[in-house]
């Protein structure tokens, strides 16, 4: 037996197959009494619809036969789809592809066989239409013709199936996208009237689909759209500008209750195939829950704004006795309150009374604003433990009440007074101690505890300032102790780093002169060196740069043995820290011929660490991994999850190091005799690098197999809080969008992992620029020289090298001496300023940071370039 070939364009010709959406559907009369008119034609026991699939051929009919399928090897349709031509076998015994086939030899005992393909859709054959016998005979030209066009009406059958597939296929879609839609939507007629709601209609704006349809549509706008609604539908179609038609805008919808609700709606008008305006859906968007974020936000920033002003100002605002009015006020509007006070607890011989110091006026007589006047001036004391006052400032209980006037501690209100809905009191304390409260009534908001925790800021606050009152009287003593401890400090701090202080300048300075002659006789023009002199220079620089590394990691050394190295440990996205510390060493990778392999992990792969520590660890393991390696050999990065921790591993093809000398590794400045070698190193990156992974809560180690390389894996915490490592990362530096746009480069020097995230989430904005953040000098001035950046920012206070120090090595390199180099400090006094202006800096720029004029700033030294 001959089994059928598999045509060229076999995915081609499957793939249209199953488009047509036919296989394994039920029984269609329309397709049967297309093959019982060909039985009785042709006078055959069988007639066949015939569909080739990938491993059988289906019978979309199969009158005369009772199997619904066969496997394709056996198949006679399948020589005719291989050949995409019509197949016509008189007799199978005489046909040596046929005579054994199990169809011939067994039920269905096939001796005859005619088939033409169909081709529903373009040239590809999907099946035959196809006659069969139980006797040989012959086929006419005319029987030929006739068999092509019944294959030919099969063929259209098909394609009507797959239209009313595709039919009912978007009848559901439309079902879905209207009636089960998440988001109200409405249909209108040209008249206005409402012919179709969806459910979601009932739980924006109450109403039952019943209850609408039928109804023009002014029914869901508030009463002063609802009459000129129909006006605007009649301005549309008579040609007019939409305002909501096909553009959509936020507008308030008006509920079955009676209130209203803010929506977005989107009009869209369907036309009939003539063009024509046949009805209008609308598209309504709850936004309920946004605006009410708005406000929120809005409260937010009053608090905020309160918060700062109360701290900031307080000298002014004391001065200007308008301190308690200030607080008073601001607690009114941030609560939406018609009345308020703030008052402080003094000690009494018995208990405890309240001196008011501001409070809204209540008078509704002569004598009762007297009263108040004497309340505001702190002439009178409250004393009565036992009112609804009483009990914040003499217990410190927290009174809160909807129905002041049922309440059990109300003393009664005398005719006249201005009516009290609610009444809300809280304590103010200060480590453990009652000094103050506040109270609001007639609060538009609803009073609980939810909104007792939100002013908690606010109750914080008035108890500083609280506090800062109570010292007025011994300010200037205080100010005095406070400076003669402050001088104390910085004395103590000042001993304690005279000597790295003294160690960086008296070595740095004989050094940055040793290598700035060193480059001024390399780059000499006037009186150029020989190659031998050009040799013995740049010897010479680069044992300069060697002892200048060398004296940068003893000073961090230091600082970490010495305790005084902050770490800023929070969660951090471990795919961000690994890709920032490959970018940065990728050039120093291809200078050396050195393959870098950078692993992905999951994305919800969160540890607890220092950032800027952590990326430092990753820089010295693996720029020693690019040192200590063979030519052309790989560095790889990996990282695996073991319980709570997070083990990365750092992997080299270089020599490797014998298992006796593996502890030595991490002894400060013990280089396993590399000092005798080319590569150059201080000795004492990998003590610095366990330092900091002890520090932050993790482990070192290394293994190493002589001739085949060295891994060190170090360990740190996971973030099992979900909640916590949902931030997204921010340390890392934005990276470039790819395609042919030109963008500015900004390199930012900076240690502190706050500014380092202000600063990413402010250039997050700028389209055209890329940042990158380093943590220290030297690996700015590293990342300068491996690619030049189009502009610096450059913090003054780095670890290890300053920024002036920074600068100055920028200006020394003749290809660098141009780059636009902006300080970024907190020093803010006009000396400082001009110390930097006079030390080369471009420009300066102060903390806290005026983004306006950053943006400013960049754009004066680096302007847009546009597009390719």
């Amino acid at each position: 037996m001959q089994a059928p070939d598999t045509p060229p364009n076999e995915a081609q010709r499957l793939q249209a197959l199953r488009e047509l959406q036919v296989l394994d559907t039920p029984t269609d009369q329309a397709f049967d009494r297309l093959t019982q008119l060909a039985r009785d034609l042709f006078d055959v026991p069988v007639a066949l619809v015939s569909l080739v699939d990938q491993n059988r051929q289906w019978f979309k009919s199969h009158l005369g036969l009772s199997a619904e399928e066969t496997p394709r090897c056996v198949s006679l349709c399948a020589h005719a789809v291989a050949n995409d031509a019509s197949l016509v076998i008189a007799d199978t015994l005489d046909d040596a592809r046929f005579a054994d086939n199990p169809m011939v030899t067994s039920s269905p005992h096939i001796r005859f066989y005619a088939g033409f393909p169909l081709r529903p859709h373009g040239d590809l054959p999907v099946g035959t239409f196809c006659l069969i016998d139980h006797q040989p005979r012959e086929l006419s030209a005319r029987d030929h013709l006739l068999l092509e066009n019944l294959a030919g009406q099969a063929e259209e059958l098909l394609r009507q199936h797959k239209i009313s597939a595709d039919l009912a296929r978007t009848a559901k879609r439309y079902e879905a996208l209207f009636s089960s839609s998440a988001v109200a939507k409405v249909r209108i007629d040209r008249a206005g009237t409402i012919i179709a709601v969806n459910a979601a209609v009932f739980g924006l704006l109450g109403y039952r689909q019943p209850e609408l349809i039928g109804q023009n549509v002014a029914v869901l706008t508030p009463p002063e759209i609802a009459a000129h609604h129909n006006t605007y539908i009649n301005h549309y179609l008579a040609g007019g500008r939409p305002k909501v038609i096909g553009t959509g805008r936020e507008v308030e919808a008006q509920h079955k209750a009676g209130y209203r609700v803010p929506v977005h709606l989107a009009i869209n008008a369907i036309h009939d195939d003539a063009g024509n305006v046949d009805e209008f859906l609308g598209v309504l968007t709850d936004l309920s829950d946004i605006h009410a974020t708005h406000q929120r936000m809005q409260k937010e920033q009053s608090l905020l704004k309160v918060l700062h002003q109360g701290i900031t100002d307080y000298q002014a605002l004391m001065s200007g006795e308008r301190l308690w009015t200030f607080l008073m006020e601001a607690l009114r509007d941030l609560t939406d309150s018609d009345y308020a006070l703030i008052g402080e607890v003094l000690p009494t011989e018995t208990n405890r009374a309240l001196k008011i110091h501001a409070i809204t006026d209540l008078s509704w007589s002569q004598e009762s604003h007297k009263l108040m006047e004497r309340l505001r001036s702190g002439n009178m004391m409250l004393t009565n433990p036992d009112s609804l006052l009483g009990r914040v400032f003499a217990y410190g209980e927290v009174i809160m009440t909807d129905d002041l006037y049922q309440h059990k501690l109300r003393g009664g209100f005398p005719p006249g007074h201005p009516p009290i809905n609610n009444y809300l009191g809280v304590p103010i304390f200060s480590a453990g101690e009652l000094i103050g409260m506040f109270a609001i009534a007639n609060s538009q908001q609803p009073l609980s505890q939810e909104l007792i925790d939100w002013l908690q800021p606010f109750t914080d606050t008035c108890a500083l300032l609280i506090n800062l009152y109570r010292q007025m009287a011994e300010r200037e003593q205080v100010t005095r102790d406070l400076a003669h401890a402050r001088d104390q400090a910085e004395q103590a701090n000042r001993a304690k780093s005279d000597f790295l202080s003294s160690m960086s300048h008296e070595l740095r300075t004989p050094l940055n002169a040793i290598l700035g002659f060193a480059q001024i006789l390399a780059n000499g023009k006037r009186h150029p060196l020989s190659d031998k002199q050009l040799r013995q220079v740049n010897q010479i620089d680069k044992s300069g740069q060697h002892l200048l590394s060398l004296i940068n990691e003893v000073l961090d050394l230091a600082k970490i043995e010495a305790g005084r190295l902050p770490l800023s440990i929070e969660p951090i996205h471990l795919q961000s820290v690994l890709d920032d510390a490959c970018d940065t060493l990728a050039a120093n990778a291809n200078a050396a011929s050195i393959t870098l392999l950078r692993c992905r992990v999951p994305a919800n792969w969160y540890v607890y660490a220092d950032y800027t520590r952590t990326k430092q660890v990753l820089l010295n393991l693996i720029s020693n991994a690019i040192k200590y390696n063979r030519v052309n050999g790989r560095v790889e990065i990996s990282a695996q999850q073991q319980d709570s921790t997070i083990w990365v591993h750092v992997t080299d093809t270089g020599p490797g190091v014998a298992p006796e000398r593996q502890d030595e590794l991490f002894e400060p400045f013990n280089r396993l005799d590399a000092e005798n070698s080319t590569t150059e190193g201080t000795g004492i990156g990998l003590a610095i690098t366990r330092e900091l992974v002890n520090r932050m809560g993790g482990e070192i180690h290394v293994e190493s197999t002589l001739g085949q390389g060295t891994t060190f894996c170090f360990s740190l915490p996971v973030v099992r809080d979900s909640a916590a490592a949902a931030k997204p990362p921010s340390n890392a530096p934005k990276r470039a969008a790819s395609g042919v746009r030109h963008e500015r480069r900004v390199l930012y020097i900076e240690d502190n992992p706050a500014n380092q995230r202000l600063m990413e989430d402010i250039f997050d904005d700028v389209d055209d620029v890329v940042l990158q953040t380093v943590p220290s000098a030297e690996i700015g001035l590293e990342v300068i020289r491996g690619r030049l950046p189009d502009l610096v920012l450059m913090d003054l206070h780095l670890p290890g090298m300053d920024g002036y120090q920074a600068l100055a090595a920028i200006r020394r390199h003749p290809e660098l001496k141009h780059l636009p180099v902006i300080a970024l400090s907190a020093n803010a006094m006009q000396s400082d300023i001009k110390n930097g202006l006079e030390a080369g800096f471009d420009d300066y720029l102060t903390k806290p940071l005026e983004i306006d004029k950053l943006l400013d700033t960049l754009q004066r030294y680096t302007p847009s370039r546009g597009s390719a």
